[in-house]
């Protein structure tokens, strides 16, 4: 089966029909070209209008009513004197006078002044042990200052223990070496001495450390870590601490004596500031830096010193014999640390003074013996410590009070030598004595 195309004609064209359709489409395409043409004349309008149109914004007026004549009386309106700042003098501020200037930087100038004259005193050292002789190896080094124009140079003993080879250098850069002159342990001081002719001598001045307060400026010049001439500042943060120098050295060759009078300062003291100057604001010797208290080697806020009094009796001696002599008594004490003083235990065990000295021993054939100083027969424990209730207590000597066992030695060491005799004042069974002892030679 199929399509039989003969059976089909052609469709005649409907000549009205034609002309209508004609007629719309021409209609339609007129109004496509009105719009187009409305549109890019609109787009060229626009663009030209932008470019030509200014950006100053138009303002635009706003009524506001008016206030009335009362109002502005009421307001006190009047003239100003009013003007507007400069502002590039806020930013820049003009700078303060002169002498506000100097006042700030006072201090500063202090400080610079007391470095400029004392640094060219102070030294650095360096030791060759007797175990590094052969090799030349500088086994530590520390600081020291020049005493005189003799040579004399003092430092801490702990500085050249064991040296076998030791390097000055002073603060121009000349290196000398020197000798050892004297030692001594317990106050930690030592002497060296090097060829005058040769050195560049420079020698401090030694003040007065009975004078020092808590809070009082302290400078201190030396070599940390052999940064050769570094100063830095603190102040006094206590006073008549206790060290035992010897022990710490040695702890197997000495007794149980402390380094007295012992300053307690907050400077930055560190490895090889040992044996330097502490200064105070005159440019005066005041103590020798000779310890830290610390946890891993370095500072940790804080320091201690030598008082000068201390070595003003005891270098002395080191430069003349090479050794120290000190006053003794002969009398034992409980120490301090464990809270065993007189102001401790003054009312728990019913003392009649506040403070003193506890005599519990007095040693056999010493100075306190031969004078008739008497110790503790009944003791009582307190916080594990046995203390004496019925001994001599110790409250002045030459009429100077003694708060603990500390005090006196102090006194002892910065004010006696062998030999001489001082008054003691004792408390025995209620009353007070006046005992003349004449003092002897601490056993070494």
């Amino acid at each position: 089966m199929g399509w039989d195309f003969d059976d089909f004609e052609p469709v005649e064209d409907d000549e009205p029909a034609n002309s209508r359709g004609r007629f719309l489409n021409f209609l339609i395409g007129a109004a496509v070209g009105v719009i187009t043409l409305v549109l890019i004349t609109s787009l060229v309008l626009t663009t030209v209008a932008h470019l030509l149109m200014d950006d100053t914004p138009v303002r635009r007026s706003v009524t506001r009513d008016q206030p009335s004549q009362a109002d502005l009386v009421n307001a006190n309106y009047r003239p100003s004197n009013w003007v507007e700042p400069n502002l590039f003098q806020i930013i820049t501020p003009t700078p303060v006078a002169p002498d506000v200037v100097v006042q700030a930087d006072a201090e500063h100038a202090l400080l610079i002044n007391i470095y400029e004259r004392v640094n060219p005193s102070v030294v650095n050292i360096e030791v060759v042990s007797r175990f590094h002789s052969d090799t030349d190896v500088i086994d530590s080094s520390g600081s020291g200052f020049v005493l005189d124009m003799d040579g004399h140079i003092v430092t801490n003993s702990h500085v050249i223990r064991e040296a076998n080879e030791i390097l000055v250098t002073f603060y121009d850069g000349y290196v000398i070496e020197a000798q050892i002159i004297g030692v001594d342990d317990y106050s930690d001081l030592a002497v060296i001495r090097v060829d005058p002719a040769r050195s560049p001598l420079v020698p401090v001045m030694l003040g007065d450390s009975n004078t020092l307060q808590v809070g009082q400026r302290v400078i201190a010049i030396g070599n940390p870590f052999g940064l050769d001439g570094s100063m830095t500042v603190g102040i006094v943060s206590a006073l008549g601490r206790s060290l035992p120098s010897a022990q710490l050295l040695d702890p197997n060759s000495y007794a149980g004596y402390s380094n007295p009078s012992i300053i307690q300062l907050d400077a930055a003291v560190n490895p090889g500031n040992s044996g330097g100057p502490l200064l105070d604001s005159y440019g005066q010797v005041i103590g020798i830096n000779t310890a830290i208290r610390t946890e891993n080697g370095v500072f940790q806020g804080i320091a201690f010193a030598v008082p000068v009094n201390t070595m003003k009796r005891v270098v002395p001696q080191l430069i003349q014999t090479g050794f120290a002599e000190y006053s003794w008594l002969g009398i034992q004490s409980p120490p301090n640390e464990l809270g065993t003083s007189v102001a401790a235990l003054a009312d728990e065990l019913g003392f009649p003074v506040r403070s003193g000295v506890m005599v519990s021993q007095v040693v056999a054939d010493s100075p306190a013996y031969r004078a008739g100083l008497q110790g503790g027969t009944e003791e009582v424990q307190v916080r594990g410590v046995f203390v004496p209730t019925n001994g001599d207590i110790v409250v002045a000597i030459n009429g100077m009070m003694v708060h603990d066992i500390d005090d006196l030695t102090a006194f002892l060491v910065e004010n006696t030598s062998p030999g001489d005799t001082v008054v003691l004042t004792i408390v025995r069974n209620g009353q007070t004595l006046d005992v003349d002892v004449t003092l002897g030679v601490r056993p070494r």
